[in-house]
């Protein structure tokens, strides 16, 4: 340095520096380092930032003043520097020559100041709106030229003049321009031109932020400051930024995947090739030879072959989104280094106290040095955590996105291995599984790395001592490996308990009318209450098990401590354990703390991830459909629909369903097929749409298609979106298709017209305007071939006739079309070109009406049983063509009728009704019938007027969930504390103080045995103060332990109480509520929020209670050791509590509009999985995912904005943490004189970790009222309105009523719900007992409602019902429901044995069972299967076809077998020779009951006593049918459409 300054400037001299209160540096210093510093930094920096700039284009900016002045600023320096390098060439032709660094200083500096210069413009060029590069550059120079800028100040006073003017002048300059480029650095330019910023209507502010507004997460205070003001709505919410949508996430993920997937398929295969290619060459000559060389190559390969690789999904994980996560590992990296600093920084703190003559700047700067390492390390941190939490962000994005994509192509094998349920929890759970890893994961190398440097530092401090130290901690893992491993294992455990039982919930919730009609809510109770108490149970073994590890982690960093100290003062007598060892260990041991609690649950954490990855991974990597397993090319030929010799099956392994299929469709052909219940109808429809998976044979099929399937599917949506499904609006168009569905008269009754919501499954629609919606979004499709799965059934008689002959029939609006119909009408087979019979999935015959009764096969047989009735003379028939129309608004449905049909199996009963009624037709050319026809195009001007009608708001059938806003009230975390038990929760909070005050003890403790060292009286009494220090320690660990698990109890005890509740509510819950609430909803208490309550909730109370203590503990020891420290508290405590009300506020609306936005996610995507084959039919499979994107985009929308807060709080609450360090601190420097150095260890050290504690109490408070929200919600529905009571004690009825079932209306009205119209307006009748009841009537006349009335599914709200003088509203629901038997509508089954399914209460022996299978002719079925009884049904009843749940219906009627039978509908869905059986079963079974049936065929009640017609909820008639039809009236009119008169 000597030759770069000169002899008479040296570089370094102590006694001016350190050793002096006013310190001064050396001009040499100040000239070589302090100014090189920046422009070593710069230069260093700036190859790589210029290569990022050339990758990263923004687009310009233009030039604005702001940046101009920048620019001139920079030249300007420039110019100040090379002033002064010229001054030097001018002092040297004066002959007075400097040494060589005053050449060298301002080049460099000059040079350095071009780049920046460049450096301005270029990142103006490069759309870079605000640069941390140039702000750290400008903020080091600043830094830099403060020592200058004091020790010219400094020698100017004490000389009297200044001797270098020039330099002087120009160095102030410097000093000048420099800081005002710093301050310029600080504002932010304008956005780029054409950048997305512009165009976005409410765009994310950290595109635009600053450097100093991003790392301090400035820019997210406007969202903190509107969320405090006001609760923060949707439309608050900016929009989520392009990088993380799923636009840019799914396809980056899938494209890996997909790479991975190539891989795995061609891996194995290459090695199997490698063997193959080598046959031995010699027997090649030989025939016999070449016979056996390829078994031999088996055997090579058997020995080769390993199982094939599965793709790897973590790889391709890895390659999506590693990159971007190694950066926040970087910043982790260093964030791990700079926390090393303040321990050391603390040794020198306390050295500093201890001696008395040293400086007292020393103290300060320590302090400063304490503070500033700390804010460093805040930012650093939070950068990391930001970097991380966008990562999980986007893998649940991408995995969510995944999961759906893939659900819309699964093959039926695998949907069936895994149900709606399992799915759509991969996609909550386990997507969210990873979200949390990814936060964590860098733990995995960061807790080793701190663990190395804090023993590292440790050994400096204390020796070989701690080894002993060490040896403790390593026998304290494999402790926490057990715990974490047995946690898992239970959390498996819990998982399966918790997947069975909200799938279990899920079908009581589908079923739960069937449920209360049948009145079998107890058994169902019971069985979830049995798994709920599983459930719990492993519950409370995790619990123990977390008491000890939080045990465990409170102790370890003690008993390190305690077993360091105790060798280190035993071992050696010279050893003194003084204040600066003592405390820098336990600040080190804290340290420690952190990476030894977090490694077991990083690994916890990943064992679990690891399973959900193989959920995924399973799932992901499941069978698609084969897309090419049917030929769509547009190949011109005569037939539209052809396979030859199909063998189809459901799945690979299963036996076929459908044999030697051979169908030909010619082009614009009608197809019927006709065949028994069972026999492969629906299964040809699937095979021809590729849902089945072909075994044999090939499949063609020309132009589009359109599906209408068996059971409509309906989405939540406008009636109107249902039609349409995404094609463009055509006014015409969409009119005709309204009229030839017959739809036009039900718009006129819908609250909204077209535009009315539709509920989940359409609930709001009856069965059959159901089927019509699905109709008429076939034809609107205008597609080439039309698959119609019996789509006339679910309608009334002659509005399937109306559809038949306007839609499907040779003259409806599908002529020229090629259709396929399934049909059980055999009224309509004469107008088909061709009919298919089907016989145990073979084609038995096929060809025209005529050909196949002259054939006189089977068909004939079939058809001569069952048509002869319905064949009519044409001309009578043609008469009523006319009324007919009349008559047709009455089948519009009014908004509510069977608003009870919540199934998703709708109305299969209205199925397979109509067949019989209709009229044929055969001679199509009666002029009369033509005039109808245009008549009914008439009626389209009436609709549109309909579309003036637009919905009021009042019209949504199914209201927002709401989320609550505002402050959660208190009220609910009374009412969860008494939950837990009031004692309880006071007890937990005394063992919290007591646990917190031994603690404490054991560190004063520690400070005063530190204090012997100064006074020299070490060794007398070490045992007395080992003794001490370890009994107060283990004192603290056992109450840690005590309170914990008296945690955990009552928190298990208030889990318990409250699902008890919410569960025994939603059994008492009336049916209306659920017609009115989506079920998802539903499930979401059960699932999401009883989760939280379940395992959320109590951690969170756990971390609360923990900081909390420990933050008081911290305040109650600084201010004892520092009493001035109490003034600070005030300030930093209204801080504290003033940013973390802003935070709670936000946050917790953040958390509430996360959790609404979530919901539409996974009801979205169970409906796709139930709609597939419909999405995949008619080809709107990227519509679908793009409306999933959408979703999941809508809720990242508010989880990111959540996740900045916490960041945002972070950065905040952790100053205000640095700040008590700093205060600390600088309090013991002041006040050193009287403080002894124990002390002044003992604050600081309690200062330095409480920073972690506030920061966690705050988080903790919000997790907790966003927790706690769940407590709310499940009260919310553990206190809707009940229905009647179950059993009334008093007025039970005697068992054996009622004895002669007579039944009595007095007056009775009814409505659906408050403020509706009433559905039966003042009944009166009088049913005497074993009379046979016909209810008949048109659509929405009232005639389900009659019966859900007897079952008080609907409560009066007029008049009385009495059966055998016992009036049924006083007495309780379950003795009148168990006393009565319906057939309901839709056959429900729920997942479990037959034997269940037929008498859940184990009250009848076996031989009653098969007697009642008997009677309801399924006995050949069961007893055909080998699990006979015991035959498991799947979800829903999936395994078995509708007309079987039909017959397994009729048999729990059997079984029943009381008084009252009521039949509604019953008898639909099934063909016409297994309904003969049924109606004489029911003759016969049950000829002494009295039977309502309500009746579509009127020539099964044309023998019945008596028939009541409804007509608009009033008796119309009521007579026997013979006086009915001599009356001539309605009943007459309906007799005569069924061609019952002649």
């Amino acid at each position: 340095m000597e030759r770069l300054c000169g002899p008479e400037r040296p570089f370094w001299v102590a006694n001016q520096t350190l050793n002096t209160n006013r310190p001064d540096l050396p001009e040499c210093f100040q000239l070589s380092v302090l100014s090189w510093l920046p422009c070593i930094y710069l230069w260093a920096v700036s190859p790589l930032y210029l290569f990022y700039l050339k990758r990263n284009n923004k687009g310009y900016i233009m030039m604005s003043i702001m940046n101009r002045f920048k620019t001139v600023f920079g030249l300007l320096l420039w110019i100040v520097c090379w002033t002064d390098l010229f001054y030097t060439f001018h002092e040297l032709r004066q002959e007075n020559s400097q040494p060589p660094i005053f050449f060298i200083t301002p080049l460099v500096l000059g040079m350095t100041m071009l780049l920046a210069t460049f450096l301005i413009q270029f990142e103006r060029l490069r759309g870079v709106q605000s640069s941390g590069v140039l702000f750290f550059f400008w903020f080091l120079s600043v830094l830099c030229a403060i020592v200058p800028f004091r020790s010219k100040i400094l020698q100017a006073s004490s000389q009297s003049e200044v001797t270098d003017k020039l330099r002087f002048t120009t160095f102030y300059f410097y000093f000048a321009l420099v800081v005002c480029e710093l301050i310029l650095c600080c504002f932010n330019e304008k956005p780029p031109l054409f950048s997305n910023v512009v165009t976005d209507p409410n765009p994310c502010p950290e595109a635009t932020a600053g450097f100093l507004s991003t790392i301090t997460f400035w820019w997210f205070t406007s969202m903190a400051i509107k969320g405090y003001k006001m609760p923060l709505e949707a439309k608050d919410l900016w929009s989520l930024n392009e990088r993380d949508s799923s636009k840019m996430m799914v396809p980056k993920l899938l494209k890996e995947w997909e790479k991975e997937q190539s891989k795995a398929k061609s891996d194995p295969n290459l090695s199997s090739q490698a063997v193959y290619s080598k046959p031995p060459p010699s027997t090649t000559n030989h025939v016999g030879g070449g016979e056996t060389s390829p078994e031999e190559v088996e055997v090579l390969l058997s020995n080769k072959k390993a199982v094939p690789r599965q793709p790897s999904f973590l790889r391709s994980l890895i390659k999506a989104f590693g990159p971007y996560f190694l950066i926040g590992s970087a910043f982790k990296c260093l964030q791990d280094v700079i926390t090393f600093v303040n321990p050391q920084l603390l040794r020198m703190l306390i050295s500093f106290t201890k001696d008395k003559n040293a400086p007292n700047w020393w103290g300060y700067a320590l302090a400063f040095l304490m503070f500033f390492t700390a804010f460093l390390q805040t930012l650093i941190l939070h950068r990391h955590f930001q970097y991380c939490f966008v990562t999980g962000m986007n893998v649940r994005t991408a995995i969510i996105g995944a999961i759906y994509r893939k659900a819309l192509v699964i093959t039926n094998a695998a949907k069936r291995s895994s149900t709606v349920g399992e799915v759509v929890n991969l996609m909550s759970v386990d997507a969210q599984r990873f979200m949390d890893l990814t936060t964590f994961l860098n733990m995995l190398w960061s807790a080793p790395l701190q663990i190395m440097l804090a023993l590292y530092f440790l050994w400096q401090t204390l020796g070989a001592s701690v080894l002993a130290g060490v040896a403790v901690m390593i026998m304290l893992i494999p402790l926490n490996a057990v715990i974490a491993m047995k946690t898992r294992a239970y959390q498996v455990e819990q998982m399966q308990y918790k997947d069975s039982r909200i799938k279990l919930m899920n079908e009581i919730l589908n079923g739960i009318k069937v449920l209360k009609l049948y009145a079998w809510e107890n058994s169902f109770k019971e069985k979830v209450l049995a798994i709920r108490q599983k459930e719990l149970n492993v519950l409370r073994k995790t619990a123990y098990l977390g008491a000890l590890s939080t045990m465990a982690w409170t102790s370890a960093p003690f008993l390190v401590a305690l077993t360091t100290f105790a060798v280190y003062v035993t071992v050696d007598e010279t050893h003194v354990l003084d204040a600066e060892r003592a405390f820098v260990s336990l600040s080190l041991f804290n340290i420690l703390r952190f990476p030894l609690n977090m490694l077991p649950q990083v690994i916890s954490s990943l064992v679990q991830a690891s399973v959900s990855l193989k959920r995924i991974q399973n799932f992901l990597s499941h069978d698609e459909l084969d897309l090419n397993s049917i030929d769509r090319k547009n190949t011109p030929t005569d037939f539209s629909v052809t396979v030859v010799n199909g063998k189809f099956t459901w799945a690979k392994e299963d036996p076929p369903v459908l044999h030697n299929i051979n169908v030909m469709a010619p082009q614009g052909s009608l197809l019927a097929v006709v065949g028994h219940v069972g026999c492969g109808k629906s299964s040809l429809i699937s095979a021809l749409l590729g849902e089945m998976e072909k075994l044999e044979g090939e499949v063609s099929i020309r132009g589009s298609v359109a599906y209408v399937p068996q059971q409509a599917w309906i989405q939540n949506a406008t009636l109107r979106d249902n039609i349409l499904f995404g094609r463009p609006f055509d006014d015409q168009k969409y009119c005709c298709v309204m009229n030839a569905c017959a739809l036009t008269p039900d718009l006129e009754v819908l609250p909204g017209g077209d535009m009315t919501e539709i509920g989940e499954k359409g609930i709001n629609l009856s069965g059959g305007q159901r089927q019509r919606v699905s109709l008429a979004r076939a034809l609107y499709s205008d597609a080439d071939v039309y698959l119609l799965d019996d789509p006339l059934s679910a309608v009334d008689a002659h509005v399937a006739k109306h559809i038949f002959d306007n839609l499907i029939g040779p003259e409806g609006c599908l002529k020229g079309k090629t259709r396929i119909l399934v049909t059980h009408g055999i009224s309509f087979l004469p107008q088909v070109d061709n009919i298919m019979v089907m016989v145990d999935g073979r084609v038995s015959e096929m060809g025209s009406y005529q050909e196949l009764l002259n054939q006189n096969g089977a068909f004939a047989e079939f058809l001569r049983n069952y048509a002869l009735e319905d064949i009519v003379e044409e001309d009578e028939a043609t008469e009523d063509i006319m009324e007919e129309e009349e008559l047709f608004p009455e089948d519009a449905l009014s908004n509510h009728t069977d608003m009870v049909d919540n199934e998703p199996v709708i109305n299969e009963a209205k199925r397979k009704f109509i067949r019989q009624i209709s009229v044929i037709s055969a001679d199509g050319e009666n002029p009369r019938c033509r005039s109808v026809r245009r008549q009914t195009c008439r009626q389209s001007k009436q609709y549109e007027l309909q579309e003036k009608r637009k919905p009021h708001d009042g019209e949504k059938l199914i209201q927002a969930e709401k989320a609550e806003t505002g402050r959660v009230k208190s009220k609910v975390y009374l009412e969860y504390a008494k939950a837990v038990g009031p004692l309880l929760s006071v007890f937990i909070c005394f063992l919290y103080c007591c646990q917190s005050g031994a603690a404490i003890g054991a560190n004063v403790w520690l400070s005063q045995w530190t204090n012997d060292a100064a006074r020299n009286q070490t060794q007398e009494n070490i045992h007395l103060r080992v003794g001490v220090y370890a009994a107060l320690g283990i004192a603290q660990g056992i109450l840690v332990m005590i309170s914990s698990f008296t945690l955990a109890m009552g928190n298990i005890g208030a889990a318990r109480k409250l699902h008890y509740n919410l569960l025994d509510n939603k059994f008492h819950t009336p049916q209306s509520f659920f017609d009115t609430t989506p079920i998802g909803r539903i499930i979401n208490r059960f699932s999401k929020d009883i989760y939280i309550i379940d395992e959320a909730l109590p951690a969170t109370v756990l971390m609360l209670l923990g900081t909390v203590f420990v933050s008081l503990s911290t305040m109650i020891v600084i201010v004892s050791s520092t009493p001035i420290f109490a003034v600070v508290i005030a300030p930093l405590t209204f801080i504290y509590v003033f940013v973390q009300r802003f935070y709670v506020a936000t946050s917790r609306q953040l958390k509430r509009l996360e959790s609404v936005s979530r919901s539409p996610i996974y009801s979205h995507f169970s409906e796709t999985v139930t709609g597939s084959s419909v999405i995949r039919a008619y080809g709107r499979h990227s519509a679908f995912v793009l409306m999933s994107d959408m979703k999941v985009d809508d809720n990242q929308k508010s989880y990111y904005p959540g996740i900045v807060s916490n960041r945002w709080l972070g950065v905040r609450i952790e100053f205000i943490g640095n700040c008590i360090v700093l205060f600390a601190a600088l309090f013991a420097v002041t006040g050193k004189e009287n403080l002894n150095p124990g002390i002044v260890g003992l604050s600081v050290s309690y200062a330095l970790q409480v920073t972690m504690s506030l920061n966690w109490m705050v988080r903790m408070c919000s997790d907790l009222e966003n927790n706690i929200v769940a407590v709310e919600r499940v009260k919310e529905y553990s206190e809707t309105k009940t229905e009647a009571p179950w059993e009334v004690e008093d007025k039970k009825p005697p068992p054996e009523w009622p004895q002669k079932g007579n039944v009595e209306f007095q007056d009775y009205s009814v409505r659906y719900r408050e403020g509706l119209d009433l559905v039966l307006k003042k009944l009166t009748l009088n049913v005497k007992g074993g009379e046979k009841i016909g209810i008949v009537g048109r659509t929405g006349a009232g005639k389900s409602s009659m019966t859900l009335c007897l079952f008080r599914l609907l409560e009066a709200a007029g008049g009385e019902i009495t059966i055998d003088e016992v009036k049924i509203s006083e007495i309780g629901l379950h003795d009148l429901r168990s006393k009565l038997t319906i057939i309901p509508q839709e056959p429900v089954l729920f997942s479990g044995t037959l034997r269940m399914n037929l008498d859940p209460f184990e009250k009848y022996k076996d031989e009653e069972v098969w007697k009642a299978l008997e009677h309801s002719h399924l006995h050949k079925f069961v007893s055909n299967q080998p699990a006979k009884l015991e035959l498991e049904c799947a979800e829903g009843g999936e395994n078995l076809s509708v007309g079987q749940r039909q017959l397994v219906c009729l048999a729990r009627a059997l079984l029943r077998k009381t008084r009252i039978l009521i039949l509604d509908e019953a008898t639909a869905a099934i063909d016409l020779e297994t309904d003969d059986l049924i109606q004489s079963t029911i003759r016969t079974q049950f000829e002494d009951c009295t039977v309502f049936t309500i009746a579509h065929r009127l020539n099964t009640i044309m023998d019945y006593t008596r028939v009541l017609v409804l007509d608009k909820g009033q008796i119309a008639e009521f007579d026997t049918p013979t006086n009915l039809i001599s009356q001539r009236g309605i009943f007459y009119g309906m007799a005569k459409d069924a061609g019952l008169m002649q």
